[in-house]
């Protein structure tokens, strides 16, 4: 069985807990590795490595720390299928799918190599009479990222890329379900030439969360999860001096209006609701149809929904894989009982699709009519369930995005110019599509929500991640006029 172990002083170092949980394949549901969990100490142990190797970082030049992103940029290119192909062994999801996931993190990575110029301060001479003003960012220390179990590449390149550059040494505590990612890019770090200590990882469970939020030598911490869990590592974290930006959960809804192309968007419905099998923050699981397009719309989701194919990650023919534990599961499939529809009709009843083997897999599924109040609605599902609600007029659909508590994503469809700019206007969610299902920013934009799906003010990557990663610092100087000086310093006036 795979012992999978932390990453502490450029090396596999094993944990002293004692404790350990199971990693499985989600398409087979057999075990394929134990990964050991990190008590106090082991945390402890990895943040005096990290403040140890930080004096020798933050003094760096921009120029060697570029040198060495680059060369990370370009060993995690080279290994962009090994990357995936771990994805898809631990958290299931095909691989094509996986190899996106590299490539959009791989962005946030090249952003990173642009450090001299996102270091740059300001300046301005002679705010007063032989007086300089500048402001300089500096790095904070030792910074951690607590990343989530259904993006193990992308969002630890979120994170750690700005950080490192930056001139911080970074704590990677990756979920406990798909480890091994983290790991190799531990190895790669090391291969570009990043001096032992600047990156670690320490695997483990809430004990190793909370000592990360609790820790006095840890200065900020990142986060992507749900929101009880985000909302317990902001107000954690922040009442121990820290900063903190904490993403939570979401319930991204994608507006159709009657003039959309509905075949365009059935197809957008499908792709970002089915795939990764919807465990995706931005993934649409709210569907909310405007006036009369809602039977065709709802004709047309159906109709495509059979030929989504849905087998192991590594089945190129797969297009929709497995959930990632067999618990996740039968919670997403909970949600289309009774109790919970509230009403609503089930038009595609991912249950009644049978699979062979023991694998964690739904078939995906999709809910008409479904209300404001029911389960269906209301919670995260995090799985392959869309839902339909039916709304009169542009207004109502605005009103339900918009009283909705969470507000991460949302999008429109319309063919109307003017309409999706009152959209993006009105509506109160941190991204937005125009006739685009997945509004995931470019790296050079930041990633975040509103209401309850951001805790903290500050987004993820791009230039709030270089906000977040430094502190400013405001220099006021004075310098005595050369002319004045009994020191010959060459000028006619000292001869």
């Amino acid at each position: 069985m795979k012992q999978i172990a932390h990453w502490v002083g450029g090396a596999s170092t094993p944990a002293t807990s004692g404790r350990t949980s199971p990693v499985y394949n989600p398409a087979t549901g057999a075990q394929t590795a134990t990964v050991e969990l990190a008590s106090a100490a082991d945390l402890d142990a990895a943040v005096e490595t990290a403040l140890s190797a930080f004096p020798e970082w933050r003094a760096t030049p921009l120029s060697r720390r570029a040198e060495i992103l680059f060369r990370f940029r370009d060993l995690v290119d080279s290994h962009r299928d090994d990357i995936a192909s771990l994805i898809t062994a631990e958290h299931g999801k095909v691989h094509s799918d996986a190899l996106g996931e590299v490539a959009r993190g791989l962005e946030n990575v090249e952003f990173s190599c642009g450090v001299p110029n996102l270091l740059k301060g300001g300046f301005s001479e002679q705010a007063s009479t032989g007086v300089d003003v500048y402001s300089i960012l500096q790095p904070l220390g030792v910074v951690a990222g607590i990343t989530p179990f259904n993006f193990p590449a992308m969002v630890p390149m979120w994170m750690f890329s700005n950080a490192i550059a930056c001139g911080n040494c970074f704590i990677l505590k990756p979920s406990e379900k798909d480890p091994s990612p983290s790991l190799l890019f531990a190895e790669l770090w090391q291969r570009a030439g990043l001096p032992a200590g600047v990156f670690s990882v320490v695997q483990g469970d809430r004990e190793a969360v909370d000592r990360i939020l609790e820790h006095p030598d840890i200065s900020a911490v990142s986060f992507v999860g749900s929101t009880p869990i985000a909302r317990h590592v902001y107000e954690t974290a922040t009442r121990h001096g820290k900063r903190v930006q904490a993403l939570g959960g979401a319930k991204n809804h994608m507006v159709v209006l009657p003039d959309a192309d509905v075949e365009m968007a059935a197809d957008a419905a499908v792709s970002a609701g089915y795939g990764s099998a919807g465990e995706r923050c931005m993934a649409v699981s709210a569907v909310v149809a405007v006036g009369d397009v809602a039977d065709r719309l709802v004709a047309a989701i159906a109709k495509r929904i059979p030929s989504v194919t849905i087998g192991p990650g590594d089945d190129p023919a797969s297009q929709m894989g497995p959930l990632v534990t067999r618990e996740h599961r039968d919670r997403v499939a909970s949600y289309l009982e009774d109790a919970a529809l509230g009403g609503a009709e089930i038009v595609v009843d991912g249950r009644r699709q049978t699979f062979e083997g023991d694998g964690f897999f739904l078939g995906a599924s999709l809910v008409d009519s479904v209300r404001p109040g029911s389960r269906v609605y209301d919670d995260e599902i995090f799985g392959p369930v869309l839902a339909v609600l039916r709304v009169a007029t542009y207004e109502d659909a605005v009103r339900l995005v918009n009283d909705n508590p969470y507000g991460n994503g949302v999008a429109i469809f319309t063919r109307d110019g003017g309409a999706a700019r009152r959209f993006q206007f009105e509506v109160q969610a941190g991204m937005v599509g125009v006739n685009v299902p997945i509004p995931v920013p470019v790296a050079y934009y930041s990633f975040g929500g509103w209401k309850s799906s951001l805790f903290g003010d500050t987004h993820m990557y791009g230039p709030e991640g270089i906000h977040f990663y430094t502190r400013s610092k405001v220099v006021t100087s004075r310098w005595p006029d050369p002319s004045t000086s009994t020191i010959d310093l060459g000028f006619p006036q000292n001869r």
